[in-house]
């Protein structure tokens, strides 16, 4: 996103425009997520938070790397990314919504991804507790 035209702040703003977006982005400042755990907590459909996800790559605000048979998104290191998102986010910050999002987060973190894609949240939970416990 190293370019600050124009065109380039109407698509920014466009992607921070969407309340889904949003929220994904202030989940990603505590570090990388898999769309799983994104869906999770947005409580969309996996295809409606893939197309979310396709908007902010395409406007250059997430970056995407694979791991293994996982992809997982962070926010661009670009510093003209982190002054919008600093900028959408910082007034913000302790909205409600945006406070469970980071609790159930942290909760998701807590848990293997490849049983939370694979198995669900409640089951992934499940299996973690049950490995702590036994």
């Amino acid at each position: 996103m190293t370019n600050s035209t124009l065109e380039t702040a109407i698509d920014v703003a466009r992607a921070l425009s969407n309340p889904a977006r949003l929220r994904v982005v202030a989940m990603l400042r505590s570090g990388d997520l898999c769309p799983c755990q994104i869906t999770e907590v947005l409580g969309l459909a996996a295809s409606t938070v893939s197309l979310h996800l396709k908007e902010l790559r395409r406007a250059g605000l997430v970056s995407e790397r694979k791991q293994g048979r996982w992809v997982f998104f962070a926010i661009a290191e670009d510093p003209l990314v982190q002054a919008w998102i600093m900028a959408a986010l910082g007034p913000i910050a302790q909205d409600p919504q945006l406070v469970v999002d980071r609790e159930l987060v942290d909760d998701l973190r807590r848990l293997s991804v490849d049983d939370l894609c694979k198995l669900g949240y409640e089951a992934a939970k499940a299996k973690a507790s049950t490995a702590h416990t036994g």
